[in-house]
C-alpha cells in the first residue's frame, strides 16, 4: 500500500534532498566535517547529527540522555538545547561513524514511510514534544532535508538542487510565513500592500496586502501602486526568510523601490524559521 496521496509530495521531497546529503557527505574527508555551515555553531557534522536525530526520533528512538556544556553560544533557549542534545551527543563521532548512522537511519526512515498507512490527520509527537498531524510533521521534515541540504552545499561548495522537489515544500511554507513578517513584525499601514519578485530557479511573484484591521494576507494577483516591491533571487530569498543571513550581507541582491523605512523593517524581520 502506497502512502496517503497528500502525504506522497512530501515523501518524495524528503526522500530526494535526504539521498542528495548521503551523496554529499560520504566521500568528505574527516577534516571536511569540520567545516562551519550557515547554521550558528554548527559544522558540517552537527548539521548531519540534527538530521541523523530528528529522523530517529520520527521512528520513535528515545532521545539520548545528554548533558549540555554551558558554552554553547548558540544555544539561547528551550528549542535550541532541545536541538543541540542531538547534535552535541556526536560532536566527537568519526566521518564513518557519521556515514554508516545516516545510512541506516535513512534506509529505517524510508521503510516506515513507505510502509505508512496512517490518516494524514492522525497526531504524532512534534519537536518539543507537541502533538502535530502526521501530514504536517512529513511536511517539516521535507522542509528541514531541504534546507539543511542547502546549508550542506553552501559549507561544501556545491551548489545545486535549488529547483528540486523539497524546493517547492520550502517556497510555500516560507511564502506562508511573510503576512506576518510584513504585516506584524514590520508595521505595514493598513491598506497597503507589498510586492516581492523573486526570480532564479524558482520564480514567482506574491502580493501581500493589509487589510484595514492590520492583518496580512497574500496572493499572487499583481498589486498597483505597493507600498514597497522587494526583487531577489531564489537563493538569496531562501537565506533570508531561513534566517542564514542578514540583509546587510545581501545588499547587493536585493532591490528596494517604494518605501525605503518599510523595505529596511520588512528585511529586518525577514526569517520565519526558528
Amino acid at each position: 500500500m502506497t502512502v496517503h496521496p497528500s502525504l506522497q509530495p512530501y515523501v518524495d521531497a524528503w526522500t530526494h534532498s535526504i539521498e542528495a546529503i548521503s551523496e554529499l557527505v560520504v566521500p568528505l574527508a574527516e577534516g571536511e566535517w569540520n567545516r562551519a555551515t550557515p547554521c550558528p555553531g554548527w559544522s558540517v557534522r552537527d548539521v548531519v547529527s540534527h538530521i541523523i536525530g530528528i529522523e530517529t526520533e520520527m521512528l520513535g528512538d528515545p532521545r539520548p540522555i545528554h548533558t549540555l556544556p554551558r558554552d554553547l553560544r548558540h544555544v539561547v533557549d528551550e528549542f535550541t538545547r532541545y536541538m543541540e542534545v542531538q547534535v552535541d551527543v556526536r560532536r566527537h563521532h568519526t566521518a564513518p561513524e557519521m556515514t554508516s548512522e545516516l545510512e541506516y537511519t535513512v534506509i529505517r526512515r524510508a521503510r516506515q514511510l513507505r510502509n505508512e498507512k496512517r490518516d494524514p490527520s492522525t497526531l504524532v509527537r512534534g519537536p518539543l514534544g507537541e502533538q502535530v498531524t502526521l501530514e504536517l510533521a512529513t511536511r517539516l521534515r521535507a522542509f528541514d532535508v531541504w534546507i539543511h541540504e542547502q546549508d550542506l552545499r553552501t559549507a561544501l561548495g556545491v551548489p545545486g538542487n535549488l529547483d528540486s522537489p523539497g524546493a517547492h515544500v520550502v517556497q510555500d511554507i516560507l511564502l506562508a510565513g511573510l503576512p506576518k513578517v510584513v504585516a506584524k513584525e514590520a508595521g505595514a499601514p493598513a491598506g497597503s500592500a507589498v510586492v516581492l519578485d523573486v526570480h532564479g530557479p524558482l520564480e514567482f511573484m506574491r502580493t501581500v496586502r493589509v487589510d484595514a484591521e492590520g492583518r496580512g494576507s497574500i496572493d499572487g494577483t499583481p498589486s498597483l501602486g505597493p507600498a514597497v516591491t522587494l526583487a531577489m533571487d531564489w537563493e538569496t530569498y531562501v537565506r533570508l526568510a531561513a534566517g542564514r543571513v542578514r540583509p546587510h550581507a545581501v545588499a547587493d541582491r536585493i532591490k528596494a523601490e517604494g518605501d525605503q523605512d518599510l523595505a529596511d523593517a520588512i528585511l529586518r524581520s525577514f526569517a520565519v524559521t526558528p
